[in-house]
């Protein structure tokens, strides 16, 4: 099993260097966890690439229909207090931004007591290390 941060799914999305790396990973296990703010996350990312002239609006729309198409798949963790109360305690701990202690916070509620039973899979190297810390084991 394996939570997903935005990171690791916008390759998935388009092409990037680490594309291939995330479509191995997710052939080996399809499932996906992942954050309630990770669609917004990738849809914001996706928004950049048009507004840099890198996407095309057809770009941009196809971008935007795999995405959805994922998220219509995964497991979402929805935003509470209980979510809200862990990002609390992981701004203290690590040098976290905001969106990412939600999402750690939100794959260490998704995982409950077996964080070190499932996967991490990120690309920011801070989030890494705070997963890491966490008890995550850290893909790729």
């Amino acid at each position: 099993m394996k939570f997903w941060d935005s990171s690791a799914i916008m390759p998935l999305i388009v092409n990037e260097p680490s594309s291939m790396r995330m479509s191995k990973l997710l052939t080996a296990d399809t499932f996906i966890a992942a954050w309630w703010g990770t669609t917004i996350e990738c849809r914001s990312a996706i928004a950049r690439l048009r507004r840099q002239g890198i996407f095309s609006s057809a770009d941009e729309t196809s971008a935007i229909n795999l995405l959805k198409l994922f998220s219509d798949g995964w497991t979402e963790i929805l935003p509470g207090d209980v979510l809200r109360e862990t990002a609390y305690r992981l701004l203290s701990a690590h040098p976290l931004r905001a969106a990412d202690a939600m999402q750690l916070s939100a794959a260490m509620i998704w995982a409950g007591d077996n964080s070190g039973k499932n996967d991490f899979i990120c690309l920011d190297e801070r989030l890494r290390e705070a997963a890491y810390k966490e008890g995550f084991k850290v893909l790729p």
